[in-house]
């Protein structure tokens, strides 16, 4: 997976990186673990998560037709 950053923000996770004493990619999958965890505990996103998993599930069906 690729992931471009605008150069300001780029500089700054690499910054808080070597603060951290962790590599770059170290860093970025801690928050998007963080990210995730959040989300999970967001019940109007898992609202819209069960919403997507109803549309996708009467699509595939149709597909498997």
């Amino acid at each position: 997976m690729s992931l471009r950053l605008p150069k300001d923000m780029a500089e700054e996770l690499a910054a808080v990186a070597r603060t951290d004493d962790v590599a770059v990619s170290e860093a970025i999958r801690e928050a998007i673990a963080n990210h995730i965890t959040t989300r999970r505990a967001d019940k109007a996103f898992k609202a819209r998560v069960r919403k997507r998993l109803e549309e996708d599930r009467e699509v595939l069906e149709r597909l498997a037709e």
